[in-house]
């Protein structure tokens, strides 16, 4: 797990402790068995059976994450197909932030925020990855669902945006039923749509 710069030496935490990115570790939710139960999952998904090296894309300095750590809600029936409405989870935040360009080509990070301040409940897929090779140990990850952003993110200069659902929603979603994935997309058809204000991330 990926410590803040700094978190070490100080003795309480700050607001940075509690942001987390791309392969490293956040606090989920899962339903197991009639019991709500949070685990500490890898943000970026491997889905199982792929190498480790799936986790990147290119060579050298032009490495990059894959992708994985977002599914998108119009791909979920193809390539999360053994995911969705069988292992989904969810993650409970008050903020996210994306990176966007501004007309300069200079690159921003945003940090979105519900303007009611209220918690955020985003529809997430995991799985419990192994690797082939028998090298790395087991691993267990998650990917959030995104899908068409906010008027005000897209006016922002994002194309995608967390799927944030609504409390009522969060036992079926957790409970799913790989025989009726339409309750499924219901859920996201019904979801909340706080006006999301946003700042450049320190």
């Amino acid at each position: 797990m990926k410590i803040p710069k700094g978190s070490i030496s100080r003795a309480r935490c700050g607001a940075r402790d509690w942001d987390f990115f791309p392969q490293w570790y956040a606090p989920f939710m899962i339903r197991e068995g009639d019991a709500y139960v949070i685990k500490p999952m890898r943000y970026q998904l491997g889905k199982p059976g792929l190498l480790a090296s799936s986790d990147y894309v290119g060579e050298g300095k032009a490495r990059q994450f894959s992708g994985t750590y977002n599914a998108r809600c119009d791909n979920l029936e193809r390539y999360w197909r053994k995911q969705f409405g069988y292992t989904d989870g969810l993650m409970v935040v008050d903020t996210f932030k994306e990176h966007v360009g501004d007309q300069q080509g200079v690159n921003h990070r945003l940090r979105f925020t519900p303007r009611t301040g209220e918690a955020m409940f985003v529809v997430c897929l995991w799985a419990k990855w192994v690797d082939p090779d028998g090298i790395e140990p087991d691993m267990l990850c998650f990917a959030a669902v995104t899908d068409d952003p906010e008027p005000e993110v897209a006016a922002a200069g994002h194309d995608r945006a967390i799927s944030n659902i609504k409390p009522e929603h969060i036992e079926a979603w957790l409970k799913p039923d790989p025989a009726n994935l339409q309750a499924l997309y219901a859920i996201f058809d019904d979801k909340r749509h706080p006006f999301y204000e946003h700042k450049i991330a320190a």
